[in-house]
């Protein structure tokens, strides 16, 4: 292949599953409307949508006086009832919320709800009717506190974890929550297991979104996502937006330029309470597995931080192997999903490295072939906002990951959608993994509209350091096209495809070389396409380290 395939026809035939074929025509680098062009055509020369101005103004969060956020359960009846995935298929978490948040000012006291009142009990089962199985959890109540006059306190209602075990692959459950000694149980829900693990079954459909926020953008991503009937959900961070809002519930757009003299960033909690409500009838039957973003931070008394996002959420950290929320693994059918934290210690010396050095190796490709690597701010982008931000974590974790054939990265953090090229250190390589960034699920902050490639948008570089993590690692580039400058003079060879509008992501696995990536905007029907590419892998060119285990499908 060429640097950029354009100028004569090809036509390729590929075997994507074991009994069927796909056959498309590409033109240079023009696809027929009705052909999907695949990462076996690329690198593709740099595209970029123009912004469509009608989209500016749509970001307005929704009022707590909206039906889909208020509290529609009386006294301990469950509610804000969600799903995530445990490491392995067999098991899942459920998570829901007992009783009523509380906020008072700091010098008023308020008596937290006593987790040990309320039971943690899941009746679970393959038919609706008995739930013959029953498990049991923890619960935990969390307060976000703020020791400045003026300053509303908040402590939550009662936050419960129950870990299903012992489940069967592909399987739909039911299941009810709730406390039953007392008649506070939930309805009826349903869920479906994962595949089993090995390179021949796969989830059919997941969703992936990012910088969600709670507006009414953010209910038309949602409103499409269950429209595609994903099996998976991935949130790659910044989930409620809750610190965009003073503890009185008033928003602020601009917390520095409005209290430039505020003891501390506050933060909304009851916000989180009411995207909880507003997901479960995705969350409810659907997993999320979400990973934390800068909005997590929101901290409080005594430097706490990140205490909303650990606390909500059930997360598979000891069962694979880590010991923070902010890090962990799993696994999807054939596709393995390592979550990783931008704002906690990366460098090769620290915890998180070492667990993912320890992962890493654990992957058995033989039977997980897929590879997906999961952040919050993206490694490469060619907006303008939060350019080059990540660049430590980069220069710590590039490598470890290059080395061990990461198919597919997910980031978000930039409110736009942005594709790569295969790419590593910048430079176009077939080994590289996709970068994809789908930081535009609706948040209040609007869509990333400049590229730092465009005349007069590069920033300075001191400002591009992440303003949490500290360190400067961007530095101009030494080689290539854009050697002896900071930014690049037109849009960058790793960015094959770039818009700025707001929608959200469906991966399709087909077997263990193809996946289908379609990107959905939000202003079209979900059954219109935005972008589409087929990723393939070669482990014939790329190699990837294996486990020493037996090969036991190698007729394939």
């Amino acid at each position: 292949m060429g640097f950029f395939n354009f100028g004569f026809q090809v036509v390729v035939v590929v075997l994507i599953s074991y009994c069927s074929f796909v056959s498309f025509v590409v033109y240079g680098n023009k696809i027929r409307s009705n052909v999907i062009p695949s990462t076996l055509d690329g690198p593709f020369e740099p595209r970029t949508v123009p912004f469509d101005v009608s989209l500016r103004g749509n970001a307005v969060d929704l009022p707590d006086a909206d039906p889909r956020v208020r509290r529609r359960v009386k006294g301990f009846q469950p509610e804000q009832i969600s799903l995530s995935l445990s490491a392995t298929y067999d098991s899942v978490w459920i998570s829901w919320i007992t009783g009523e948040f509380q906020m008072s000012n700091h010098n008023k006291n308020i008596t937290p709800l006593d987790p040990k009142s309320v039971a943690s009990v899941v009746r679970y089962g393959t038919l609706r009717n008995p739930l013959n199985h029953e498990a049991k959890g923890y619960s935990l109540v969390y307060s976000q506190l703020y020791p400045f006059e003026g300053l509303q306190n908040y402590t939550s209602g009662i936050i419960h974890h129950v870990r299903l075990t012992g489940l069967k692959p592909d399987k739909l459950y039911y299941y009810r929550c709730g406390d039953p000694s007392i008649g506070a149980l939930s309805d009826v829900y349903s869920f479906k297991t994962m595949p089993v693990s090995s390179p021949r079954s796969y989830p059919k459909r997941i969703a992936v979104m990012g910088d969600l926020g709670l507006t009414y953008n953010t209910s038309t991503t949602i409103s499409h996502v269950i429209s595609n009937k994903p099996q998976l959900a991935l949130l790659v961070g910044d989930v409620t937006y809750a610190n965009l809002y003073l503890t009185n519930g008033t928003g602020c757009d601009c917390y520095s330029c409005s209290f430039p003299n505020s003891p501390i960033h506050e933060t909304y909690q009851p916000r989180w309470d009411y995207w909880g409500r507003f997901m479960q009838p995705l969350v409810s039957k659907v997993p999320l597995m979400v990973v934390e973003g800068n909005h997590e931070i929101e901290k409080q008394v005594g430097n706490q931080t990140f205490v909303a996002y650990s606390s909500r959420f059930a997360f598979p950290a000891k069962e694979s192997g880590s010991s923070s929320t902010f890090y962990y693994s799993f696994n999807a059918g054939g596709i393995h999903f390592v979550m990783l934290g931008a704002y906690i210690a990366y460098h090769k010396s620290s915890d998180q490295y070492r667990w993912l050095e320890r992962d890493l190796a654990n992957v058995d490709r033989f039977i997980t072939p897929w590879l997906v690597a999961v952040w919050h701010p993206p490694w490469y982008s060619s907006y303008n906002a939060h350019y080059r931000e990540a660049e430590c974590m980069m220069a710590a974790m590039e490598e470890l990951l290059y080395s061990y054939s990461v198919d597919i990265v997910f980031n978000g953090h930039v409110h736009a959608y942005e594709r790569s090229n295969r790419v590593y250190n910048y430079t176009l390589d077939p080994c590289g993994p996709v970068h994809i960034v789908v930081g535009d699920g609706g948040n209040r902050e609007k869509m990333a509209v400049g590229h730092a490639d465009e005349p007069g948008n590069c920033p300075d570089p001191a400002t591009t350091p992440d303003q949490h993590m500290g360190g400067f690692c961007a530095l101009n580039f030494t080689t290539g096209p854009a050697a002896g400058q900071f930014c690049w003079d037109r849009q960058p060879d790793y960015s094959a495809f770039r818009e700025s509008s707001f929608g959200h992501g469906i991966l399709e696995v087909k077997n263990q070389t193809w996946a289908l990536w379609t990107w959905h905007r939000n202003q079209d029907s979900r059954s219109t396409v935005g972008d589409q590419i087929y990723i393939v892998r070669q482990p014939d060119k790329c190699p990837v380290r294996y486990k020493q285990t037996e090969r036991w499908f190698a007729s394939i």
